[in-house]
């Protein structure tokens, strides 16, 4: 994507979808705006909702933008498991006086998929990338004949070579690093405490085993960053953590002001608050269920919603679901455009030095 295929950005800076508000409209489009690829999460959201968000980004900027859809969940959950579970949060929906009753964790384990793609091939937008999985190639050939670019998250090499034979355009390579939910194709619970590869060692490791452009995340906060993933064969940066204190985002002002508090000194993965792997700030709540937690997902994330929601209610951070990448010290309180032009600016100068010592070395 250096050549930003369709014109998709003038500069290789990607806000990455974060699901459960912080990508909103306004935040995609502002990045948009500010010569970025600015992306809406439909994840968590009805199909409705989704469609509602891509015509307010449309009234915002004319610019292209991407929406990302998680990918339905296929795998075998022990309901056994999600009832301890429920049991060893009792004191929580105690205190919160919230109810866990069975109601809470009844949904459907495809997020609506048909539904949000149906849409995207009737009303298609300029970017589509998946979560969880790769879509089938019948799916990513349809987008492509709307003239949709598609890319698909991976976690490792196997995943870039599925998403490769399925006929993506491209990889989101995602590092250990990165906030939020790891986007496996897999959720292996044998894997956890030792899955997980660092973004640069992943990045390289892909770029020799795929033809597919990469755009690299996890724990990229500043431009000399994004230059070095650059560096290492990637044709543009994701970047999540650094977008979601800007005021445009729709994260929760406690999770924005988190990010920098000296109370949360560093992230761990946990299945806490969804059943799936994902890096947040290590809270009470992270600390006191994380290792009860099964792999349950989404089931785990309808059980906890209501939770987090009246923690979210009550001011106590230590009841939310503070996702965040390993970087989420450099976090700057700037407005998103300002800190696309930031970024710019930043590698630009890393890449200027680069090429000041390259031409050295050859002299």
């Amino acid at each position: 994507m250096s050549s930003a295929p369709n014109g998709l950005y003038r500069f290789p800076i990607v806000q990455a979808p974060m699901a459960g508000g912080a990508s909103c409209p306004a935040l995609a489009a502002a990045v948009c705006e500010a010569g970025g690829l600015g992306f809406l999460a439909g994840g968590y959201k009805t199909a409705d909702g989704m469609y509602q968000e891509i015509k307010q980004t449309r009234g915002l900027t004319r610019r292209p933008f991407g929406v990302n859809l998680f990918m339905p969940q296929t795998g075998y959950v022990d309901p056994a498991a999600v009832e301890a579970y429920r049991g060893q949060l009792a004191g929580e929906a105690s205190w919160y006086e919230v109810s866990l009753a069975a109601e809470d964790i009844v949904g459907t384990c495809d997020d609506g998929y048909d539904a949000k793609l149906a849409i995207l091939l009737e009303d298609p937008v300029p970017v589509v990338s998946f979560t969880f999985g790769c879509p089938a190639p019948e799916a990513l050939a349809r987008l492509r004949e709307a003239g949709t670019h598609t890319v698909v998250t991976v976690t490792s090499v196997e995943e870039a070579r599925a998403a490769q034979e399925a006929g993506a355009d491209a990889v989101c390579v995602q590092g250990v690093e990165a906030g939020g939910h790891q986007g496996t194709h897999r959720d292996d619970p044998q894997a956890d405490g030792t899955a997980g590869v660092g973004l640069l060692a992943l990045v390289a490791q892909v770029r020799e085993a795929v033809a597919l452009p990469i755009i690299a995340a996890g724990g990229l906060m500043r431009g000399s960053q994004i230059a070095a993933v650059l560096a290492a064969g990637a044709e543009a940066a994701q970047l999540g953590t650094a977008f979601l204190a800007c005021p445009e985002s729709g994260a929760h002002p406690l999770h924005k002001a988190a990010l920098t508090d000296p109370l949360f000194v560093r992230t761990e993965l946990t299945r806490a608050f969804s059943g799936r792997p994902a890096r947040g700030l290590v809270n009470r709540f992270m600390r006191e269920h994380g290792p009860y937690a099964p792999a349950a997902y989404p089931q785990v994330h309808h059980l906890t919603s209501g939770l987090r929601k009246a923690a979210a209610a009550a001011g106590d951070p230590q009841g939310m679901a503070l996702w965040a990448g390993q970087g989420h010290r450099l976090a700057r309180t700037v407005p998103a455009g300002d800190l696309v032009e930031v970024l710019a600016a930043e590698l630009a100068e890393a890449q200027g030095v680069l090429k000041e010592t390259q031409t050295r070395r050859v002299s």
